[in-house]
């Protein structure tokens, strides 16, 4: 079990909340709770905060595979680009810090930035999708977009990934952060 830290607020009246926060679960209760009160919110909202992050380090362990990745290109290239695009190898990239994906049309070979391993399943298909589009065709021109956008959610994917790439760019949260 992970340490627990007791956050207590003034400004909170009734409700409870436990995240995690490095190691350690935070357990954010209202200033006046009790100890037994705390006893129990730890007993039961803690075990809970755990379970949830280990089903998604589980889940995000069986995602970052290679073979996961070469069954959804091959799924992807059926559904959108009617089994066209084929790569030798598509693999998970820990090198690739800048860009999301990365493809070598002459050999084929495709890498997907590991960092997209925990990102929703949707984004990582529309990068996955736009690597292949690039076996098709390799510079980004009309015929390459009007390939790429044939995912549902690409042009959620887009504003998803900008958002990811802006947070990185500022890790302070910006100007205004508090």
């Amino acid at each position: 079990m992970p340490e627990i830290i007791v956050q207590r607020s003034a400004r909170r009246t009734k409700t409870v909340s436990a995240h995690f926060s490095g190691d350690a679960v935070v357990l954010a209760v209202p200033q006046r709770a009790t100890r037994a009160q705390i006893a129990h919110w730890s007993a039961t909202l803690v075990p809970k905060v755990v379970a949830k992050r280990r089903a998604a380090e589980s889940s995000s362990a069986r995602r970052a595979t290679d073979t996961v990745l070469e069954e959804m290109a091959a799924r992807l290239s059926r559904t959108h680009l009617e089994g066209r695009a084929v790569p030798t190898s598509i693999t998970w990239s820990t090198r690739q810090h800048t860009r999301w994906g990365s493809c070598t049309p002459t050999t084929g070979t495709i890498r997907i930035s590991r960092r997209l391993a925990e990102a929703p399943e949707w984004v990582l298909e529309t990068v996955v999708l736009h690597e292949l589009v690039h076996l098709l065709e390799a510079h980004h021109n009309e015929r390459f977009w009007s390939l790429a956008r044939r995912h549902p959610r690409a042009g959620d994917a887009a504003r998803f990934l900008d958002g990811v790439a802006w947070a990185d760019a500022h890790p302070a949260g910006g100007p205004g952060a508090a």
